[in-house]
């Protein structure tokens, strides 16, 4: 029998070859492991637990910001109620009670700001940071929800957050409850002596000169400005040395379109005038409910009025031409703002 052939394990060839199969096997190794890992089910399964807990984990966090946001919320409603049972709140000389309307009243009237009139406002940085302002605005609507809306506009999105001091007819202050509500808002009668002391004490105040005369006219005039009576606001400003901010509003003619006046019924009630709409008298209560208009607020360039002399307030050809000029700029301004709408509900 034939010897066999002995292959050294030192021999050259053999060992060349070895280590060429292990260079192979080492440059494929990790790729070849790292497939076999990533395909192996319990690797798999413990990433995606690690991943469950991770979520977990974030659910927990969020649902702990949210239960210390309530709790934040219930404590903070507690100490309010206690304060209004004690009586430990502030109002000023006028009656105006900052953390009801804060708290309250703002609340109540935001979602029909935001979500069914969806107020847009422009200009808002017209309004000074500090000191005292008067705004002139535009009246409509036949109810006057204008001028809440206008409160709060100013509240919501002006950076300083300021508060608006609206001056309000008689009427306003002659009904029972709307009385003690108007004073808690802040809102005081609109006569000179008080529209001066607020402005003196740095605040912003706003009026709304047409009255009656705009909120109750008809629908067939909308957004045609009635007059603005003799300059009663003007001279105030002048005397306060602050600044006059005109200000349109486009949206509130159409919430109750006036089609009717009925006149007796208004003088046996008392009131300036009884509105028929087309849904009021006829749907009772349901025809209360203003229509979903698209509401624009834009606040004007401020009129100056620190240049003047004191005694300017007292000259009758001067208040015309300044109550002229702010009446002008509203009534140019309604008329952009009505070309650029695109709806009257959208």
């Amino acid at each position: 029998m034939a010897d066999a052939k002995v292959i050294p394990f030192d021999d050259d060839r053999s060992r060349s070859g070895g280590a060429q199969r292990s260079a192979r096997r080492r440059a494929a190794g990790p790729a070849v492991g790292t497939a076999a890992l990533s395909a192996l089910p319990g690797q798999q399964d413990a990433v995606q637990a690690q991943k469950a807990v991770q979520g977990v984990e974030v659910a927990q966090a969020h649902e702990g910001a949210r239960r210390g946001g309530w709790d934040r919320r219930i404590a903070g409603g507690l100490a309010f109620l206690r304060r209004r049972v004690t009586g430990e709140y502030e109002v000023d000389e006028f009656g105006y009670d900052k953390e009801l309307t804060d708290q309250v009243l703002m609340s109540v009237l935001r979602p029909m700001y935001e979500k069914y009139f969806r107020v847009e406002v422009k200009g808002i940085e017209n309004i000074p940071s500090d000191g005292g302002a008067l705004i002139v605005a535009n009246h409509s609507g036949t109810l006057p929800l204008d001028g809440l809306m206008l409160q709060v506009a100013v509240h919501d999105t002006h950076p300083a957050g300021r508060h608006l001091r609206l001056l309000a007819a008689d009427l306003v202050f002659m009904m029972p409850v709307v009385n003690e509500l108007a004073r808690k808002a802040g809102h005081t009668l609109a006569c000179a002596e008080d529209a001066e002391r607020l402005l003196r004490q740095g605040e912003v105040v706003g009026v709304m000169p047409e009255g009656f005369k705009g909120i109750g006219k008809p629908f067939g005039d909308r957004y045609k400005l009635q007059r603005f009576g003799r300059g009663g606001f003007v001279s105030t400003a002048l005397r306060a040395g602050v600044p006059i901010v005109p200000c349109s509003i486009v949206g509130a003619e159409e919430i109750y379109p006036m089609i009717g006046n009925a006149k007796t019924l208004a003088r046996v009630l008392g009131i300036p005038y009884f509105p028929i709409t087309p849904t009021f008298p006829w749907l009772g209560p349901l025809g209360a409910v203003p229509l979903p208009t698209k509401w624009t607020i834009q606040f004007g360039e401020p009129i100056s009025t620190d240049g003047y002399p004191v005694e300017a307030a007292e000259d009758p050809m001067l208040m015309f031409n300044l109550t002229d000029q702010v009446r002008e700029q509203i009534q140019h301004t309604l008329y952009k703002l009505l070309v650029e709408r695109r709806s009257v509900f959208f």
